[in-house]
């Protein structure tokens, strides 16, 4: 069980349940009148002004945190990893002790079509070419509902999807879908024996890469891609990021790891801990933005500089 602080807490706590809803469950929600929703399980859990009460249980509250404690009965740490995006710890059944629960992907709705999800991407300097790749194999799209969200789907070897991150366009939510499971995270395998792995905090440091890569002419998909869905310390020796750990297990043909993590305190010792953990099995490259935190940060520099080059002219 992840331990969480207070701060943790507190960002937890900010969602409100009509958004949590939307954004993660939207079959549960049942629209009552004007501002007043209900939900399709308990059609007396009314949802109102950013408030929630469950009449026929006389409890109420005014967030998703207690929504999921409070009705969904899951502990309060579960709870906040659900809403923060970190991975669940496995749960044993109530009726066969030790039995792992199974973890079901909620993906949210399709939007029925990308062209704001485009544009986003677009206007954080991902090429377009990049950007349909990602379309045509069903890797990003468009979410609906009341907040509209890129949604980066990442899937197994057999293509089903078991991991989902979010980030609303024109907001600053971002986190991951109910049920994802963060060894899966976003990722593009290399053609061929690729034996270079890159790897990303983030999805759209990675197309960040896969672009600034194309801006060089070379070919963006000879070598693997890799997000990590987000760094957290680890106390633990020898412990990698699931997403990394699954990945050169099922990529035995991996032979030097480049590592792309935000030049931040996190992104740094997540760095360190990963070339501790990886230096005797691989050779391992640190290699952060060149500048700005991350290396969305660096291609939008780069493409500001293209600009002004061309200005120039």
């Amino acid at each position: 069980m992840a331990l969480l602080t207070k701060e943790d807490l507190e960002r937890a706590g900010e969602m409100d349940l009509l958004t949590y809803l939307q954004l993660f469950d939207p079959g549960e929600l049942v629209h009552v009148s004007g501002q007043t929703w209900c939900t399709r399980t308990h059609d007396s859990l009314k949802i109102s002004n950013g408030k929630w009460y469950w009449f026929s249980r006389g409890i109420g509250g005014v967030n998703a945190l207690q929504y999921l404690t409070a009705v969904e009965g899951r502990t309060l740490p579960e709870a906040a990893e659900i809403l923060l995006g970190r991975p669940l710890p496995e749960r044993t059944s109530l009726k066969r002790c030790g039995e792992k629960r199974e973890k079901k992907l909620r993906l949210p709705p399709d939007n029925g079509n990308a062209d704001r999800a485009v544009a986003y991407l677009e206007g954080r300097g991902i090429h377009p070419d990049v950007i349909r790749y990602c379309l045509d194999e069903r890797l990003i799209y468009e979410s609906g509902g009341r907040h509209l969200n890129v949604v980066f789907v990442g899937r197994d070897d057999a293509g089903t999807a078991r991991y989902a991150a979010l980030r609303e366009i024109g907001g600053p939510f971002k986190g991951d879908a109910a049920g994802s499971d963060k060894r899966f995270a976003f990722s593009i395998p290399g053609t061929g024996p690729a034996r270079h792995l890159h790897v990303f905090e983030a999805a759209v440091d990675l197309l960040s890469y896969a672009t600034l890569i194309r801006m060089k002419g070379w070919d963006w998909r000879r070598d693997s891609l890799l997000s990590l869905g987000g760094v957290f310390p680890s106390k633990k020796e020898g412990v990698l990021p699931p997403a990394l750990s699954r990945f050169l297990e099922a990529h035995p043909e991996v032979r030097t790891v480049h590592l792309h993590l935000d030049r931040d305190d996190p992104g740094r010792a997540a760095s360190k801990a990963i070339r501790r953990n990886l230096d005797s099995r691989y050779a391992v490259l640190d290699e952060p933005p060149l500048c700005g935190k991350d290396v969305n940060d660096q291609l939008l520099a780069r493409v500001s500089m293209g600009k002004k080059d061309r200005g120039r002219d």
